[in-house]
């Protein structure tokens, strides 16, 4: 059970949350709805109960190349009416939950030290080394790409993180009672997966609906933001039905958000995460031209529990068996620099602004520490970033393991933006790892058997 929250805060909430109710629909009635940062006509019929033609047909206007829809744009959506709609209470813009623009300059050490709950005294082992509880909440911020501030929102909400002198006890201080998530850390780590399933879920159109413990069936309200979709999955998974209501309402988490950092809708209004349109870059392999590697694995998630969303990954293993060493380089997929090298992971960002957080970034996993890029390094597309291996996390043998990111968003490997390697289109399959690749009428497809399907050869 997820802990209710004694005493999340005691400041009055500075912008009022609003609660607006919904008639009852007639079938195909138009609706009016304003494009969000990052919307998909894919994703806005799952969540209106219609289809991608039937918009379309009532906007005209949308240019059939469309990948993202612009943000603050008017539409007409003709609506088919479910039951059992949840809240409208829109917690957060999706700006403000990824770890993205929103985050540049603000220093979670000092916003937890200004405060005077538990937090700013805590400090545990984690990640291999002692750390402090703000520098925890940024190891899980960089690595999930979830902004501090919502990390720091629901630990408030949850333990009083920020205000309440004397820490929760025992092992599961956000209430997963798992050993395998013990401790402060790993409860942190457990509460980015959920959160992360639930704002991609959304994103995608492939979550529309929440079944609660005691049976209930809750279809988010279709014109929800990803953000509060994070958080109403979250609380879904195991809270009882009271603490959910208040946690996902005006009183709850919208609350304590706004308390603590302000109106995010407000800090929103010239942060649309997503561009409209927006387009991947032109990358190559992360092996170099002529070399034959294996898709070994599919779609999966690009940081954190590999089934859960978003699958945003794919692995590629070289010519050898386990994890023995391989001499060749994995390889810059496009130009960029290194923005963050630690163990068994190099981050490039493409725009040379130095900062993970703005515009495209590629994450190469499993690289080994002998021969790993720096931070500061600048690449050309084909340049060695190091060598692959088993290192940095669970692997079954030597491979690299690659993800995009925009804005700080997970970008899906197969979506309206598809990940796209040398004409080559990602599809998902049936479970995380499964899947292939498509160029034409040729098909690859992942298996760690590393057989003769799974071969791919890079600038062929």
């Amino acid at each position: 059970m997820i802990p209710f929250p004694t005493t999340p805060t005691s400041q009055p909430l500075p912008t009022s949350v609003a609660t607006p109710s919904r008639p009852h629909y007639a079938p195909g009635q138009l609706v009016d709805y304003i494009a969000q940062s990052g919307d998909s006509l894919e994703a806005l019929a799952a969540h209106f109960n219609t289809t991608v033609d039937q918009i379309r047909t009532v906007n005209p206007q949308i240019p059939s190349e469309t990948t993202t829809m612009p943000p603050g744009m008017p539409m007409k959506i003709p609506i088919y009416y479910l039951p059992f709609w949840g809240t409208t209470v829109q917690i957060l813009p999706d700006s403000q939950y990824v770890d993205g623009p929103s985050v540049v300059g603000f220093d979670t050490t000092a916003f937890v030290n200004s405060h005077p709950g538990w937090l700013k005294d805590y400090s545990a082992y984690a990640g291999g080394d002692n750390h402090t509880g703000a520098e925890i909440v940024d190891m899980v911020a960089i690595d999930y790409s979830i902004s501090p501030r919502v990390l720091l929102a629901l630990l408030e909400y949850q333990t009083g993180a920020l205000s309440q002198p004397v820490a929760p006890t025992g092992d599961y201080p956000l209430g997963n009672v798992d050993y395998n998530y013990a401790g402060f850390y790993l409860q942190l780590i457990w509460a980015a997966n959920i959160l992360n399933v639930g704002y991609y879920g959304w994103r995608s159109g492939s979550l529309t609906e929440l079944n609660h413990p005691d049976g209930t069936l809750e279809r988010p309200d279709p014109w929800q933001t990803a953000g509060t979709i994070a958080f109403q999955y979250y609380f879904s998974l195991n809270s009882p039905m009271f603490e959910y209501t208040r946690a996902t309402g005006p009183d709850g988490m919208a609350h304590v958000y706004r308390t603590l950092f302000g109106n995010p809708f407000a800090a929103d209004v010239n942060q649309p995460n997503i561009p409209v349109s927006l387009q991947q870059p032109d990358l190559g392999f992360p092996f170099a031209d002529g070399e034959t590697w294996s898709l070994t694995g599919g779609p999966h998630s690009g940081w954190g529990t590999a089934a859960l969303q978003p699958w945003s990954a794919l692995d590629f293993g070289p010519p050898v068996k386990g994890c023995n060493p391989y001499n060749h380089p994995v390889v810059a997929m496009a130009d960029g620099v290194v923005v963050r090298s630690e163990t068994g992971l190099v981050m490039e960002d493409l725009d040379g602004d130095g900062k993970e957080q703005t515009g495209w970034d590629l994450l190469y996993l499993h690289i080994a520490t002998v021969g790993r890029d720096q931070v500061g390094q600048k690449l050309k597309r084909g340049d060695p970033i190091g060598f692959p291996s088993c290192e940095g996390g669970e692997a079954t043998g030597t491979h690299v393991h690659v993800a995009r990111k925009y804005n700080g968003e997970w970008m899906p490997a197969d979506s309206v933006i598809p990940f796209d390697l040398e004409g080559w289109i990602v599809h998902n399959g049936d479970s995380a790892y499964s899947g292939y690749m498509t160029r034409g009428t040729q098909i690859v497809t992942a298996c760690t058997c590393s057989d003769a399907a799974s071969h791919i050869t890079a600038g062929k």
